[in-house]
């Protein structure tokens, strides 16, 4: 996933990022990768619902919606808010790994979805991309009264028991997702937890297993942070890096599960999150649960082998409370 090599860059390009992204001289951008959308769908295998609805008219955003199949009308569903992955820059709520990945554990953990579409860097440099995923909360918590726009969340969400989620850039969202909840709240939404996968946190730093990594490798995922946020203060400003952030202790959930995996360069920092929650005076649940031998967001790859199994079982026991 990481093999920056930012000086085989083209003569033409102001920053390479490849395999994602490439900044030309001329302001002009390439994405390398998730740019394949694919539409709703009554999902075959898993029998999961899908339909996307807009949540900002003004920015001309939406968000893509999962029912599981069976839906019994008088029950309600916990409620699942998705941000996805790519470096803050690729990828989208439709692109067809993050649809699959949704109707998998829509089907497992039998939750209703939000799966937030937010606009990207750089074009859209941090905040932004933070402040359309709260809009998209502020959007969810319009429906609490059973009166909002989108009659599936009137109907089948629970807001007493909703659960945040992310992989990488998405879980890093996610996370600051939950500190502003916790601090600003939401009227009638109880943020029960938060779901990390592989998130994308940094630090200025090397720890663990960084220390033994490319140079030019450690210097791609920063470079990908200030391309995100070119006023940053670094790679330990509190937004890459939540473990220097005093008010770490104010996130807004019960219980936390924080999924690495064992060949991803941004493990160590995961497990430092967990141990640095723990010790911040947060009263919450932390737990974790790692994947040997694999990689920076296998599962969205290879949903079908063992270990994304076990991590999609875990995710829905976690969710469904069964853990």
């Amino acid at each position: 996933m990481f093999s920056f090599d930012m000086d085989a860059a083209e003569p033409d390009a102001a920053l390479d990022l490849s395999p994602f992204i490439i900044v030309y001289k001329d302001g002009s951008i390439e994405r390398l990768v998730g740019n394949e959308i694919v539409p709703p769908s009554l999902d075959p295998k898993s029998s999961v619902l899908s339909k996307d609805a807009v949540y900002s008219k003004e920015a001309k955003l939406s968000s893509r919606l999962y029912l599981p199949p069976g839906v019994d009308p008088d029950k309600k569903l916990p409620l699942l808010i998705y941000f996805h992955g790519g470096g803050f820059c690729v990828e989208s709520a439709f692109s067809p790994a993050y649809h699959n990945y949704l109707n998998i554990l829509v089907a497992e953990a039998k939750v209703i979805a939000v799966s937030v579409d937010y606009r990207r860097v750089p074009e859209h440099p941090i905040p932004v991309p933070y402040d359309d995923s709260w809009t998209a909360l502020k959007w969810v918590a319009s429906h609490v009264n059973g009166d909002g726009p989108e009659k599936w969340l009137n109907n089948h969400a629970d807001f007493g028991k909703v659960y945040l989620a992310g992989d990488s850039a998405g879980g890093n969202i996610a996370h600051h997702m939950a500190m502003r909840y916790g601090q600003e709240r939401l009227f009638g939404v109880n943020a029960v937890g938060v779901v990390l996968i592989h998130p994308y946190f940094w630090g200025k730093e090397p720890i663990g297993n960084e220390v033994n990594e490319l140079e030019r490798v450690l210097k791609g995922i920063a470079a990908t942070w200030h391309l995100a946020c070119p006023t940053t203060s670094g790679c330990d400003d509190p937004l890459i890096n939540p473990t220097t952030d005093p008010k770490l202790a104010s996130l807004g959930c019960s219980k936390v599960l924080v999924a690495v995996a064992e060949k991803d360069l941004l493990r160590d920092r995961g497990l430092l999150y967990c141990e640095t929650l723990k010790k911040s005076g947060w009263g919450g649940a932390v737990e974790t649960m790692e994947a040997e031998g694999e990689g920076h967001v296998f599962h969205l790859f290879n949903p079908t082998c063992g270990n994304a199994v076990a991590m999609l079982k875990k995710t829905a026991a976690f969710i469904s409370g069964h853990n």
